[in-house]
């Protein structure tokens, strides 16, 4: 009997960018957002636009990202590796994902999938611990809706708990085979709820009964 495969609309990924060429265009809100979230993970931001809002403005001011003060011109695309259309001219934007796509570049158009090559997923962040949620580009409240359920189930206590596992992930692969059973026995010992009620010599001593290993309960 044949399975019958389900076809994904969208490939699921997380993208090391830091240190690479990303461009926005527009100097809004939404593309003030954007920036935010690319200057977080690394990247070189370049932002093309007229004006700026109070927020890309600081940004600016801090050097976190280069302003060219110009309406868009497909040059401005040279050497980058994202594109993120973000203006409110449904003109303009379609030249960005035009030229983006005809030069081989990823390119999000701000609410118009049908302009895009990838959507950006509604994300909870509890440190290195990485949430997304999508739906396709059908229903971006929805996307909103399950990450702010998610917000109350994973709260900061998993941050800690990502950065103790990531301390021992080492000691995991030097023993082959123990990664799965360690954390089984460190969750059934009570770790997490240990991070929780902040209790940090509790931690280490469920970490060090278990791996032999000493952490530190600051995040790395």
């Amino acid at each position: 009997r044949r399975l019958e495969r389900k076809i994904l609309k969208y490939y699921p990924v997380f993208w090391d960018i830091k240190g690479k060429k990303c461009v926005i265009v527009g100097g809004g809100e939404v593309a003030a957002r954007k920036a935010a979230r690319l200057v977080d993970c690394g990247a070189k931001v370049s932002v093309v636009s007229p004006g700026l809002t109070d927020d890309l403005a600081g940004l600016k001011r801090q050097n976190l990202i280069e302003h060219i003060d110009d309406d868009y011109a497909a040059e401005y695309l040279y050497g980058a590796r994202l594109v993120i259309g973000a203006t409110d001219d449904d003109k303009t934007n379609e030249r960005i994902s035009r030229d983006a796509k005809s030069r081989g570049i990823p390119v999000n158009i701000v609410d118009d999938p049908e302009k895009c090559d990838f959507i950006l997923p509604s994300v909870v962040e509890r440190g290195d611990l990485t949430i997304a949620c999508g739906t396709g580009g059908s229903s971006p409240a929805l996307a909103r809706y399950l990450r702010e359920e998610l917000e109350k189930t994973y709260t900061e206590e998993y941050a800690v708990l990502t950065s103790v596992l990531g301390q021992l992930r080492a000691g995991m692969e030097k023993n082959s085979g123990m990664g799965r059973k360690w954390f089984d026995e460190l969750m059934a010992a009570g770790l997490l709820e240990a991070i929780r009620s902040g209790d940090e010599r509790r931690v280490r001593e469920i970490v060090r009964s278990i791996t032999g290993q000493e952490v530190s309960l600051e995040q790395h």
